[in-house]
């Protein structure tokens, strides 16, 4: 699990560690699996609406002394077409694609998507220079 923040605490958990740092953001990779992350987590469960349990990101933060950043959409559309190019070659996946896996759309489509998504990102910058 990936958070990205403009803050952090001088000292993070040791389920917490400073991925890449730039000017205004900080990437911090958060083992997920590690018992002290999950202790937190169960501490942190609350109803987020009728049924649903589970930890607000605001809450975890605060509880880490880390202040959110909301990137830009460019960046997260990046991220997600180099995860889904991930997802298209990995070993797993293509294993699936083999046993007969055929979902109503396919990773192509969402790699589509991402695409228009960002031609719209790209024209809108132009009309605004």
């Amino acid at each position: 699990m990936k958070l990205y923040a403009k803050t952090i605490p001088q000292t993070l958990p040791n389920w917490a560690t400073v991925v890449t740092k730039s000017a205004d953001l900080f990437e911090i990779e958060i083992n997920d699996e590690h018992p002290n992350f999950q202790s937190l987590l169960e501490e942190l469960a609350t109803e987020i609406e009728p049924g649903t349990i589970g930890v607000k990101a605001e809450d975890l933060c605060f509880r880490l002394g880390i202040e959110m950043s909301n990137p830009h959409l460019h960046h997260l559309v990046e991220q997600a077409q180099t995860l889904i190019s991930l997802i298209a070659t990995h070993p797993d996946y293509k294993q699936l694609l083999e046993l007969g896996y055929q979902p109503d759309l396919n990773i192509a489509d969402a790699q589509t998507a991402l695409t228009y998504l960002q031609w719209e990102l790209e024209r809108n910058r132009e009309l605004s220079i």
